[in-house]
């Protein structure tokens, strides 16, 4: 059950970054559009929050199921049981550490994923082969990217979850297409700001899901690129609650 709230908190983060993008896209507002945005819009809400901790709680318990069926699974086909491992870890690393952020805005603080992933470029840039290891994770993100994009676009994502039939079947199937291929799209243009900055020399062009939603806006006939975007992740987000409801978990 617990689980089952970190998609759903999931999808709630997913609804509020493609709200920030489209107003941004429409020229009807602005904000950061990732997951410091978010949860920022959240702590500055009535009640947000109790709701910040719940999202807190539905993070942590995401992450932690994810780390458990990473090495408690069964019956999994031994050439792939390693490859899976990495996988799952990978994800309940990325809940876990987005718990932290959440936690961080729950109990007053600030904090900003794009300052964050610039500073960590820096960093990096600055250490022994730290170069190499910026260039290696842009091309993870990127790996990761194409994944999303991938998984939708052949609809494997539909063994994530039980589909029910009719409507509400297909409808999740269109969710689940347009949102993991825009995730899978602004993933894409994470990587190669990231490459760019290392390439370049400059952390400052490495700025996370914001900098890369910015950029698409500033391309021509951005605005329409943004937007789309936008729709999409809110796709994705409306899919997360879908999947809350019918996740495969055991």
């Amino acid at each position: 059950m617990l689980a089952r709230l970190g998609f759903a908190v999931n999808g709630l983060l997913h609804i509020l970054i493609a709200g920030i993008a489209i107003a941004v896209a429409v020229g009807g507002g602005g904000g950061t559009a990732d997951q410091s945005g978010a949860l920022g819009q959240l702590a500055a809400s009535p009640g947000g929050v109790f709701v910040l901790w719940t999202v807190v709680v539905g993070l942590l318990a995401l992450g932690l199921w994810l780390l458990l069926g990473a090495f408690l699974m069964q019956g999994a086909d031994p050439k792939r049981k390693w490859s899976h491992r990495v996988v799952e870890v990978s994800k309940a690393a990325v809940y876990l550490l987005l718990a932290g952020t959440a936690a961080t805005f729950a109990s007053g603080g600030t904090t900003s994923s794009a300052t964050s992933t610039r500073d960590a470029s820096a960093a990096l840039m600055k250490a022994p082969g730290g170069v190499v290891v910026l260039v290696i994770g842009g091309l993870v993100v990127l790996g990761i990217g194409v994944y999303f994009v991938r998984k939708g676009a052949l609809k494997k994502f539909t063994a994530d979850l039980a589909v029910p039939g009719g409507t509400p079947g297909r409808a999740i199937i269109a969710l689940g297409i347009a949102g993991y291929i825009a995730k899978g799209v602004a993933l894409i243009v994470v990587a190669v700001l990231i490459l760019v900055a290392a390439f370049t020399l400059d952390p400052s062009k490495s700025t996370g899901l914001d900098g890369a939603l910015m950029s698409l806006a500033a391309l021509p006939a951005g605005g329409l690129i943004l937007g789309v975007i936008g729709v999409g992740l809110l796709a994705y987000g409306v899919y997360c609650f879908a999947r809350a409801w019918r996740a495969r978990l055991t």
